[in-house]
């Protein structure tokens, strides 16, 4: 017998309610109208990406904050084939650092939000909630384009993604547009089940060390979304109830962990990366203890 009904599960499986709804947007607003009154950024051209849980639709109640990337565009990172530079495309160096820009949108920050309710952390402005806002990392980075697969020198044919350095200075690429538009179609696919399993992956996750199961912190929002991306849409699609799809999904991505030519190849959403690599944070064994002790924990 399930440890948990299907009315449960559904209850699970849905975004955050109303008002936290509102609270988010609220921040969005507010960090919009920080920058644009900002004196050096309200010629910039800016891009606002609202990525994360919330921007990719899978956030769930129990953690309603947002993660917004304020991309600017006047200025940007490059990667060039082999044997190309700049100088083939035309570009020129750009007029300031990326310090300097960093430097505007906490200038910013501060000044909508008060320097009591900002901090700088390594890769985010994180700004505190209140009654009115939710918490938010805030990212300041450079538009990142790249140009691996241009043969023709065209400067309008990269792939977009983000950059910026973290206070480590450690060289940050991420592509969070490509995410969201990936995300979007599986879900399509699938009849919305994508992106209702990774919310009851989440609020699992949640309950379970709630529960003190003891399972490893670096099971983040990322690698779950990662995990069932990677996950057949047949799966999805051919299961009638949430435990159904949660015992298909949960014993497709354990056998496929198990095996390492299943695996090995795994992209992150955006696949512009691989899903384990080195230098990330989990590795396959945490997620295959994480998967048997869900496994235990549903009375599967």
């Amino acid at each position: 017998m399930p440890k948990f009904t299907e009315e449960t599960l559904d209850s699970w499986r849905k975004p955050a309610s109303d008002t936290e709804e509102q609270k988010i947007s609220n921040t969005i607003a507010m960090i919009k109208d920080a920058v644009k009154f900002q004196d050096k950024l309200d010629s910039k051209d800016i891009e606002f990406i609202v990525q994360g849980s919330y921007g990719n639709n899978t956030n769930i109640k129990l953690n309603s904050d947002i993660d917004i990337c304020i991309m600017l565009k006047d200025e940007f990172y490059c990667d060039y084939r082999v044997g190309v530079t700049k100088d083939n495309y035309g570009f020129i160096d750009g007029k300031s650092t990326f310090a300097d820009y960093k430097n505007l949108i906490i200038s910013a920050m501060n000044n909508k939000f008060g320097a009591n309710n900002v901090t700088i952390g390594n890769k985010s402005i994180k700004i505190k909630s209140n009654t009115y806002h939710v918490q938010a990392d805030v990212v300041p980075a450079y538009q990142f384009r790249n140009y691996q697969n241009d043969t023709k020198n065209n400067p309008d044919n990269f792939i977009e993604g983000i950059r910026f350095y973290s206070s480590k200075n450690e060289i940050i690429t991420n592509y969070p547009k490509i995410h969201i538009e990936n995300g979007i179609t599986k879900n399509t696919i699938t009849n919305r089940k994508y992106k209702r399993a990774i919310r009851l992956y989440k609020r699992l996750r949640a309950k379970m060390l709630e529960d003190n199961v003891g399972i490893s912190l670096n099971i983040n929002s990322f690698l779950i979304e990662g995990l069932l991306w990677n996950t057949p849409d047949f799966i999805f699609s051919k299961s009638e109830t949430w435990n159904d799809l949660l015992k298909s999904s949960i014993l497709h991505i354990y056998n496929s962990l198990k095996e390492e030519h299943l695996s090995k190849e795994w992209g992150e959403v955006s696949e512009q990366f691989y899903l384990f690599h080195h230098a990330r944070k989990w590795e396959k064994h945490h997620v295959v203890d994480f998967l048997t002790k869900m496994w235990n924990y549903l009375g599967y």
